[in-house]
């Protein structure tokens, strides 16, 4: 079925491609028609504007806490890497500390305010409104998307449910691809660092018509460092080598003057070795959207997607360095659509109607392998379907200085034809397992209010409910951290969040700002992978995990200087009874108190500038017994242009100047390590 299901999907993608360039093409036509029209006297008619966006943010957002990064941000950050941009927004957290070169792409999971558990998203990321997740895993591709291609990025904490989809637990990270107002026609960067690693992208954007075409792409590889400390390294220990590159086809066309029709195909693959020879994992995709833009009186976002994706890993045991599990294939599917409509309702409300739709579906293929004499022992399938559809309205009301918002949100989410199923390696059965299939309606709801003091001040408050399916991977898949097992549970239940947060923004002036939010978020029946016995764990519901803290951002700007900054305090906690009971009051594995994001600039120049930025994490725990421990971490990196000729610039950068020992996983005293001191020179062009 997985199969099948893929190879539509690759049809899928490939017909909206190809449907492109007759879309665009259409315009070159209007657009010569409208220029022999103008010519003969006629009266023209009125400019059309391109965005290639979505509709414009509605006023609700004011009631919530919320980071903007602009595209000079996303393009200086020390390692060209989209987690480190997103790094410095406050309570941005990945699973592991590891970035996308050195991390196991199955441990990618992003959330905020320390709503962590496991490698499963609780934020939801969404690059021109599609969800980024992976079908199965629930991870985020983060070497796919890159920062190049981008214009800007708004992240929304907290419960995001409503217009955004379910899965908005932690809060929105919303992805907005660059057009060709902001791309130059050709723009090229090509960097290396001192271990011979490359960087190299691309990009083209052409206005054709009255609508444009941006092809660009993107090619890493390297050999990458040893993630293991020198005193536990072994003849079979390999550095964390990365072979990455994605290629994206982005074209916006006008229909009228009120409607955008808006196509995007994104590829991708990722290879990557891990700790040992032999360890090697890959994950790839195709993913293709259509999106429609109502701007006339009736706005409207109509979206569709589909994804295909896949994900292969081998297992090397870490006492006889011989392959103990080959995760050979884990393709899966991901469809889905969302329509949102804004009726005239006059200039005091937006009122938002609309409906989403999500489809997942998956199988795991892998074979086990003895240790010993490696032969096959056994063969393993697992697998299933998830659904979410949402029925959603909103109302934003501004009376003057006030503006209240309230929404309420319907799901219906289905979990079925899920199984798991064991052989030996005579086909002989050893374990199956056939889960119930089941369904359930949820409603939840978020309200809140901004009010403008002064031109200055804003005062905001806001709560919230919020819902997550657990994923196909946490219902179906076991996986091996060797030697550590974690078994999968069929019988999850869907994660329910509740909470609530106040705040102000005060804004003296456009060269300095501060904001600050105290929040309090509960995530009920909370999946995490919970500890039954050495080396042994099993994904559970918690009752609960409870986080309650602070965050706050700072811009302060005099002159050529500039400081950006942000903190946040986060006391979560797991709170439990009756078979949990001994992790009662725990802090959640990977969590740390205290995360902070500086960087201070310097305008050099028009095309030129140096920055310095600096990111710390407060200890956290590798496991929910609290018995192993990552230490704290403050890594300083830098990032230099300068203006040589035209459009061309000189970039350094570099990672972890000081060579912070940065732990990334600690399993008994056995460590894997992040990326040591990192130094890159290169050459941009049209940037």
């Amino acid at each position: 079925m997985a199969t099948s299901m893929r190879n539509q999907t690759k049809l899928a993608i490939v017909s909206i491609l190809l449907s492109l360039p007759t879309q665009i093409s259409a315009q070159d036509t209007v657009a010569e028609d409208e220029e022999a029209f103008v010519e003969t006297g006629a009266s023209a008619e009125p400019i059309i504007v391109v965005t290639g966006q979505g509709l414009k943010q509605a006023p609700s957002v004011a009631a919530y806490s919320n980071s903007s990064i602009d595209r000079e941000q996303i393009i200086s950050a020390p390692s060209g890497r989209i987690e480190e941009v997103l790094g410095a927004v406050a309570g941005f957290q990945q699973f592991r500390r590891s970035d996308s070169r050195s991390s196991n792409p199955s441990a990618q999971g992003v959330t905020l305010r320390a709503l962590g558990g496991n490698a499963t998203s609780r934020a939801l990321v969404l690059l021109d409104g599609v969800p980024m997740d992976d079908p199965f895993f629930g991870y985020i591709p983060l070497s796919a998307l890159s920062p190049g291609r981008l214009a800007s990025i708004n992240v929304t904490r907290g419960g995001g449910s409503g217009p955004f989809g379910a899965g908005a637990l932690a809060g929105t990270i919303e992805l907005e691809s660059a057009g060709e107002d902001v791309l130059s026609p050709f723009s090229a960067a090509l960097l290396a660092n001192d271990r011979g690693e490359t960087e190299a992208s691309a990009s083209l954007a052409q206005s054709l018509g009255e609508g444009f075409v941006v092809a660009s792409g993107r090619w890493d590889r390297g050999k990458g460092f040893f993630t293991t400390p020198s005193d536990q390294r072994v003849p079979a220990s390999a550095r964390a080598a990365f072979d990455s590159w994605s290629a994206s086809l982005r074209g916006v066309a006008m229909i009228d003057d009120e409607l955008e029709l808006q196509a995007r195909v994104l590829i991708f693959d990722d290879s990557r070795t891990l700790r040992f020879d032999g360890a090697d994992s890959n994950h790839e995709g195709q993913d293709a959207s259509i999106r429609l833009i109502g701007r006339g009186d009736w706005q409207f976002d109509a979206l569709a997607y589909v994804q295909a994706r896949n994900f292969s890993n081998v297992v090397i045991s870490s006492t006889r360095f011989v392959r103990v599990l080959d995760q050979r294939n884990t393709p899966s599917t991901g469809l889905g659509g969302k329509i949102e409509l804004r009726p005239p309702v006059g200039d005091s409300h937006t009122v938002r109607v609309g409906v989403d739709y999500r489809r997942s579906d998956g199988e795991l293929q892998e074979e086990a392998y003895s240790a010993f004499s490696g032969a096959l022992r056994e063969r393993r399938r697992a697998g299933g379907v998830n659904s979410n559809l949402g029925l959603f309205v909103e109302d934003d009301w501004r009376i003057d200085n006030l503006v209240l918002t309230g929404g309420l949100r319907a799901d219906r989410t289905s979990i079925s034809d899920g199984f798991y199923r064991a052989v030996n390696a005579q086909g002989q059965l050893v374990n199956e397992v056939l889960a119930n299939d089941r369904s359930d309606w949820r409603v939840s709801w978020r309200a809140g209010a901004a009010f403008e003091a002064s031109t200055q001040l804003k005062l905001r408050a806001a709560a919230y409910t919020g819902l997550r399916l657990p994923t196909l991977n946490e219902l179906y898949r076991p996986f091996v951290v060797f030697p550590v097992v974690t078994n999968a549970n069929a019988e999850l239940e869907n994660e329910r969040l509740e909470g609530f947060e106040a705040g102000f923004d005060f804004r003296p002036s456009d060269n300095i700002g501060l904001s600050l939010t105290a929040f309090d978020n509960k995530v009920k029946d909370a999946i995490a992978n919970v500890t039954l016995a050495q080396n042994l764990r099993q994904r559970q519901n918690l009752p609960a995990i409870n986080a309650q803290g602070i965050e706050a951002n700072m811009l302060a700007r005099h002159g050529v200087f500039s400081l950006q900054g942000s903190i946040s305090f986060t006391d979560a906690t797991i709170a439990g009874s009756g078979t949990s009971i001994a992790l009662d009051g725990n802090r959640p594995p990977q969590v740390p108190r205290w995360t902070a994001a500086a960087s201070i600039g310097l305008e050099l120049a028009e095309d030129s500038q140096l920055l310095f930025n600096l990111r710390h994490i407060s200890p956290q725990f590798e496991d929910d017994r609290e018995t192993d421990k990552l230490p704290s971490a403050t890594i300083i990196g830098a990032y230099a242009q300068i203006g040589l000729v035209a459009d061309l610039q000189l970039v350094l950068r570099a990672e972890n100047i000081f060579g912070e020992i940065i732990v990334t996983r600690n399993a008994g005293g056995v460590l894997d390590l992040g990326a040591p001191s990192t130094f890159w020179a290169g050459l941009r062009y049209g940037f």
